[in-house]
């Protein structure tokens, strides 16, 4: 069984960038508009998240993102600091949820809902492995 006894609810993570032109949606292939592309929003959130609880898991565990529900409300233009929080609001069983959020320099630009899963890595990788047998 699967010890995430020190994974609690209310534990925090963040994670930041500065978005440059390899972040806008032309150059992730999610718009045309050059500014911060849904999908690197999407990405900093989730490094938030493992933030919060990847140190905390036992040996040999990492966590992997099952579920997202997000909302991108505002634009954040290249040269801005983004910065996502990310806060544990539910451990159940291997499942950790989270409330994200997203704000750039002047505003919140996003948040919701990111659920994770803890998995042994090495039992992992041999699911993934047998997926590419013949």
């Amino acid at each position: 069984m699967l010890d995430l006894s020190n994974v609690t609810v209310g534990l925090k993570g963040s994670a930041e960038i500065v978005v440059g032109e390899e972040h806008t949606a032309p150059r992730v292939g999610s718009g045309r508009v050059r500014v911060l592309a849904t999908p690197v929003m999407i990405n900093v959130m989730e490094a938030a998240a493992l933030a919060a609880i990847e140190h905390l898991l036992p040996l040999g565990h990492q966590s992997l993102g099952t579920r997202l529900d997000v909302g991108h409300y505002a634009a954040t233009p290249v040269g801005m600091r983004l910065r996502a929080t990310a806060e544990v609001t539910k451990v159940d069983g291997r499942n950790v949820e989270f409330h994200v959020e997203a704000h750039d320099e002047k505003e919140r630009v996003g948040d919701g809902l990111h659920v994770r899963v803890a998995v042994n890595v090495e039992r992992f990788d041999q699911r993934v492995q047998r997926k590419l047998a013949p």
